[in-house]
Order: C-alpha cells, then structure tokens, then sequence
C-alpha cells in the first residue's frame, strides 16, 4: 500500500485519522515486512497486535500466524478491520489500556504515539516472548538512554529493569499518512530477569517514579514532594544527588534503605500505638 493507495482507502472508508489520537497510518510495505522478520514469528504463535489502523501491519501478521489478536479503539476503523479480514484474526474493540489482553508470545505494534507510554507499562508487567514496536523516535531514545542523558527517564529505568531493550531502525515520517511531525523507530523488547534484585518492588518503583517526576529536585525533596518522608540521620544513599545521575543499580541501592527506614518506621510506629 503506497500513499495514494492509503488516501483512496481513507475516503472511502469515510476515514479521518485524528490527531489527538495518534492516528498516522504507515504506507510502506517493505517497513512491515521489515516488522515481521524482526519478530521472528512462527505458524502456531499468538500474537498481538494494539492500533491496527488501516491493517498493513495486521494483513502481513495473519499471513504468517494462525492465531491474531487486535485490539482498536477506533469504531470506523474497527469496523474497517473486521470487515477487512473477518476470521482471519480476533478483533477486540474497545480501549487497549482498560480491556484485558489474550494470553500472547509475541507483541507487534505500530503503537499510537498518543499512547505509548501506559502501553509499554502494561507490555512490561505481562508475560510474553518478544515485542517489536513502532513508536516516536524520541520515545525510543528514551526507552534506551543511559544515566545522566536528557532522555534517560522513569520509562528508562523501568524497561531495563525488566527487559533487554534496542532500536532496530529508524523510521522516517514520510513512510506515514498523514505525515507526522516527527520520524519513529522500531524497538526490540526483550523480557528477561531483572539485572539486579530490590527488596520491594512497589518501593523501588515509588522511588524512581518520585525521582524523575521532580528530576530538578534533590532525591530527598523529590522523595518528600511524594509523601515519602526520610527522618535526619537516616542511612540513605543520594539523597542529596538528583535522579538522573544515579544508574538502575544505584536506584535499587536507593529504594533498598528507603524500604529499610520505612519498615523501621512502621514498626515504631506500630510499637507506640498497640
């Protein structure tokens, strides 16, 4: 499908991709196939597919899979998909960040820049095999960056911690339709065991989410700003260092004597009031 393939078919869909939503829809082929073999699918694979769009994607998907899944917002472009390629795959409609996701080994996404963030949390906390996404090429950047650069992020620390993460290649904006403002790239994603252990996870990631939500701020006021509250003289680490500085491991280290001052603090508290 080329551009003016892509625009025929928007008219005659009575298709208005909408900004708000991230709506770019690819018009290259060869970027698709590109996508497939990076995921290395097999026949007998469950795959998923968020966004599905016009359907390039997901037409090249039920070639190779028996067993495809798509999740689309969109009514008009859901309606489009189903009438596209009837039981040649699953369709849920509805909100991709709301609605409970099938059992799948590989992920493979043109994902709504609209959306990318919450949708790669929830990849992360599900199980599965491989991802291949396309996002923002600025997006990407930061799913990769490394401490003390301007891209590295909560969503940084996040990915590392769970996965092994890489660009394949860059996407430029003319391969979409309409033209989005900014190129993309396609990401690998990988689940792995996490580098490094933490005593408590919902502590560690309060901590990088405080960190890097006030990443101007000192770790301590950080923390504080979110309610989490370090007394004088505790033994924390960095708290006197901004976020952006500080390595996953060094994080982990962080959140270990935070978690330690809190169950402290907790049991004295617990102590006083019987």
């Amino acid at each position: 499908m080329n551009r003016n393939e892509t625009s025929r078919l928007i008219e005659r869909r009575n298709i208005r991709p909408k900004k708000s939503k991230g709506q770019n829809f690819l018009i290259d082929d060869r970027v698709a196939l590109r996508q497939i073999g990076f995921a290395s699918l097999k026949p007998d694979e469950k795959v998923l597919e968020i966004g599905p769009g016009l359907g390039m994607l997901t037409e090249k998907l039920a070639d190779v899979c028996g067993d495809v899944t798509v999740i689309e917002l969109d009514e008009k472009l859901a309606d489009h998909i189903e009438s596209e390629f009837g039981d040649r795959i699953k369709l849920i409609r509805g909100d991709a960040l709301d609605v409970q996701w099938p059992e799948f080994g590989k992920f493979v996404s043109n994902l709504p820049y609209s959306i990318s963030t919450p949708v790669i949390f929830k990849l992360l906390a599900h199980g599965f095999e491989k991802a291949v996404v396309m996002v923002q090429k600025e997006f990407a950047e930061r799913m990769v960056a490394g401490r003390g650069e301007v891209d590295y992020s909560r969503l940084t620390v996040n990915v590392y911690y769970r996965a092994e993460c890489r660009i394949l290649e860059n996407v430029p904006a003319s391969r979409f339709k309409p033209r989005p403002k900014v190129d993309s790239a396609i990401v690998e994603i990988v689940p792995r065991p996490a580098p490094f252990t933490v005593k408590d996870e919902s502590t560690f990631f309060d901590v990088v989410n405080a960190g890097f939500l006030h990443r101007r701020k000192k770790i301590r006021s950080a923390l504080r700003t979110e309610g989490i509250v370090i007394p004088e003289g505790a033994d924390v680490p960095f708290l006197d260092d901004r976020m952006e500085i500080l390595s996953p491991e060094d994080i982990g280290v962080l959140a270990d004597a935070v978690y330690d001052v809190l169950v402290t603090m907790k049991d004295i508290t617990d102590d006083t009031y019987p």
